[in-house]
């Protein structure tokens, strides 16, 4: 049976959707970049346990590299608009063991996209990847909005002895002076946080916007509270996702928002506010079905990646 790859006449480029690739920064010359990041700071229970997330994303993505220009329906045109470039700067070469070098090649590797006035997409990788790339963006002499999108609230302040790890993303966040806002939607069922952890947040001024709420009345409120022309940084948990379209997460909970909920949040924060800087983390691929999770994981890629072109357009 022919593959969707040989349908489309995809070639074998092996970065994100046949992008040119740009695997030295000091060089860089475009509007957004892609980084990809097997992980960050560990657990030690856990490892790097979503360390080929970004391997399956570029894998699914390579189906839709000759398409890449082609008519995107999602998007009402191509991804990209003329004049807008987009490249691939591949994997930055993480160690489960070398938990502050992984920090830092992420840090340095974000600061330097802003630096030359990019778009930095990180894609993961577990939730522990955003904590040094929301730091990058303190060198900017302005403060950010987070619109994070997951099934959790990442709240906790040590696990394990760890403080940096994936369930303390936010609270972290919180702690950084350029960090004005925090938005949290999505959040369902049972996880790690503890009735404390959710007083902390609120206690701070996060506000949130359940799976429920989602479902029930849409995203609407959740877009309203995004400041019209701020500078939004945007963190996607994948679980944030209904398991029925996204079942390569390591929690599989009901009740998760669908793709269309999940691109007008971020339409909707696009018509009214700069997108600064996005990254897309826990796709676990050992846990896919039939490459489903995987190819949703692409898809969003894309739509995001076109939202932030025609920004730049």
């Amino acid at each position: 049976m022919a593959s969707l790859s040989e349908m489309f006449g995809a070639g074998g480029s092996g970065s994100f959707f046949g992008l040119p690739e740009c695997l030295d920064l000091s060089r860089l010359d475009a509007d957004i970049v892609l980084i990809g990041a097997s992980g960050c700071t560990p657990y030690a229970s856990s490892g790097f346990y979503c360390a080929t997330g970004p391997q399956a994303i570029r894998s699914a993505g390579v189906a839709y590299g000759a398409a890449f220009g082609h008519m995107n329906f999602d998007l009402g045109g191509p991804v990209l608009p003329d004049g807008v470039v987009a490249v691939d700067a591949g994997d930055l070469p993480q160690d489960p063991q070398d938990a502050a070098g992984n920090r830092a090649r992420i840090f340095g590797a974000v600061n330097q996209v802003l630096d030359a006035g990019a778009v930095p997409i990180l894609i993961g990788g577990d939730d522990s990847l955003p904590i040094p790339m929301l730091e990058a963006f303190g060198a900017r002499d302005q403060s950010f909005t987070i619109l994070q999108i997951d099934a959790h609230i990442d709240w906790r302040d040590v696990v394990q002895g760890e403080n940096l790890g994936l369930s303390s993303t936010m609270r972290r966040a919180s702690e950084m002076a350029h960090i004005g806002q925090i938005i949290q939607v999505g959040q369902r069922g049972l996880g790690s946080a503890r009735v404390s952890d959710m007083q902390d947040a609120m206690d701070w001024g996060v506000e949130f916007v359940p799976g429920g709420e989602v479902a029930r009345f849409g995203v609407g409120r959740a877009v309203d509270l995004i400041p019209r022309g701020a500078e939004v940084i945007i963190c996607l948990d994948v679980d944030a996702l209904d398991p029925a379209v996204m079942p390569a997460v390591i929690g599989r909970t009901a009740g998760g928002l669908s793709y269309w909920q999940l691109l007008e949040l971020i339409a909707g924060v696009a018509e009214k506010a700069h997108i600064a800087g996005f990254d897309m983390v826990e796709l676990m691929p050992e846990r896919d079905i039939d490459g489903q999770g995987a190819l949703l994981a692409a898809q969003i890629l894309a739509s995001v990646l076109g939202m932030i072109a025609r920004q730049r357009g």
